[in-house]
């Protein structure tokens, strides 16, 4: 029950009030391009879609297969976890086992990851901000509250255009100041107790199960059809678009050394959380696109209270008006506390990188006082606040998801490669039906990385191969274990 209650706390957080959005509706574009279709859709239509298409309310069933695909991860995760006896990330875990150089790939890849994720976090942030302050009548110019690029324009609830597609003179502050504002805070130092994330847990299970509660009385039947607009190439972009959504499964697995039976208690705890949150994100996906056109979602950093003030704004009702606070407030507690640990998350990698003398010695330097890795934190934090201000949430959540993704296939195969090289090694846990898991984790990992536009595999290439080149020409230089 505690492992239990651990990964629910860590997935139950903002891509379900935010990434949900772009999952249900895509990411088009004005023309057909094959740099932005899905890599799956290139192969077997030759890009005929323009953009990456929308799931529509056949999310339900993409969030079913990348339950799977997180179960199958999870158990990989998990051995490698057991055989490490310290807390870390993938990064810290594949160093001590697959060697450095996969472990700075695994450890460049993070960056993205971490970095993408919380830029896709604090717009959708932003947009839940401005939903506040429109609920407490405080308008605001929607040029300081945007993104400077909208591959889709933006316009407002009656369909009226307020931007054209494309870049225009604005910059989206709220997404730019949470992001600087928590890392002060990160770099003063800060210790989250266990009853305060179970609070918050429990604020944004309770939002969730209000919207679910509420919404089931307000449904349009006819908005289910066609149940899936785009098909299977729908249905696996919008499960690639939505996985990083539950990444936080991977604390269960990371606590695999604290169980009293590890081989009987973390696969009960990574099912029992990736059954409890897929119901819950499916009950979610269902309602949304019941409640609303699942076209009317596309390029909404804010989907689900915006679905409620579109309800209000058609039939002024009490309960819709104060159901819509809830949920408000719900997701902006969860997207702060998902953006405080990812952000610590990430600064971590750059200290683990730097200490390892991968990276300049710079990152890994604490503060005086606070004795916190100032710098990493900082340089973390400007990184993600910037491109925030920048970009809209479906063109990050693309890239995050891409990098998640790849660090699972190394992981995967992390474990086949040690289960030849070291099998006398100790394991506090095993994958359970040798190596028929993880190869089914690569298999699905892959297939959803098919599912992402052909543009984000370049920018993820792009990136790899810059990895690559800092490594050779200067980290590999100044490793411990360089020799002439």
């Amino acid at each position: 029950m505690s492992l239990t209650a651990l990964g629910i706390g860590a997935v139950i957080g903002s891509g379900i009030f935010t990434v949900i959005g772009t999952a249900i509706g895509g990411n088009p574009a004005a023309l057909a391009d094959w740099r932005a279709s899905p890599v799956i859709d290139l192969i077997l239509h030759h890009g005929h879609i323009a953009g990456r298409p929308g799931a529509g309310p056949a999310l339900a069933l993409s969030l079913l297969l990348v339950a799977v695909v997180c179960c199958f991860t999870g158990l990989c995760y998990a051995e490698l976890a057991s055989m490490i006896p310290i807390a870390g990330s993938a990064y810290t875990y594949t160093y001590a086992t697959l060697g450095e150089l996969i472990a700075w790939i695994i450890g460049w890849d993070l960056i993205l990851e971490y970095a993408f994720s919380n830029m896709s976090v604090s717009v959708g942030f932003a947009a839940h901000f401005v939903d506040l302050l429109d609920w407490l009548g405080v308008p605001m110019s929607p040029k300081w509250l945007s993104p400077a690029y909208l591959p889709q324009g933006l316009t407002d609830l009656a369909g009226n255009t307020i931007y054209a597609p494309g870049w225009h003179f604005g910059f989206n502050i709220p997404a730019f100041l949470i992001v600087i504002l928590l890392t002060v805070v990160l770099v003063r130092g800060i210790r989250e107790s266990a009853r305060t994330n179970n609070i918050m847990v429990l604020i944004k299970l309770a939002a969730i199960l209000v919207f679910i509660g509420v919404g089931l009385h307000f449904i349009h039947p006819s908005y289910y059809h066609p149940f899936s607009p785009n098909g299977w190439s729908g249905m696996l972009a919008g499960g690639s678009i939505i996985f990083f959504t539950y990444i936080g499964f991977d604390s269960v697995s990371t606590a695999s050394e604290e169980c009293r039976n590890a081989q009987r208690d973390v696969p009960i705890g990574i099912i029992a959380t990736l059954v409890i949150c897929t119901t819950l994100y499916i009950a979610v996906s269902l309602v949304l696109t019941g409640l609303v056109p699942w076209r009317s979602v596309i390029g909404d950093a804010a989907p689900v209270v915006n679905a409620l003030r579109r309800l209000t704004l058609a039939s002024p009702n009490t309960l819709l008006h104060w159901t819509r606070l809830i949920v408000l407030l719900g997701a902006i507690i969860g997207m702060i506390s998902s953006i405080l640990v990812f952000q610590l998350g990430q600064a971590r990698i750059w200290f683990a990188m730097s200490r390892d003398r991968l990276l300049p010695d710079t990152f890994s330097r604490l503060h005086p006082r606070f004795r916190t890795p100032a710098f990493a934190t900082w340089f973390a934090g400007v990184l993600v606040a910037i491109p925030a201000g920048l970009f809209d949430v479906g063109t990050l959540a693309e890239l995050s998801n891409i990098g998640t993704l790849f660090a699972f296939v190394l992981v995967s195969a992390g474990v086949i490669v040690l289960r030849k090289k070291q099998p006398e090694r100790r394991r506090g846990f095993r994958v359970p039906f040798g190596p028929l898991f993880p190869i089914l984790s690569i298999v699905f990992c892959i297939l959803l990385m098919a599912g992402l536009p052909v543009l984000t595999w370049l920018r993820f290439f792009v990136w790899l191969v810059i990895g690559l080149f800092v490594y050779v020409l200067y980290s590999r230089k100044r490793s411990e274990f360089y020799t002439d």
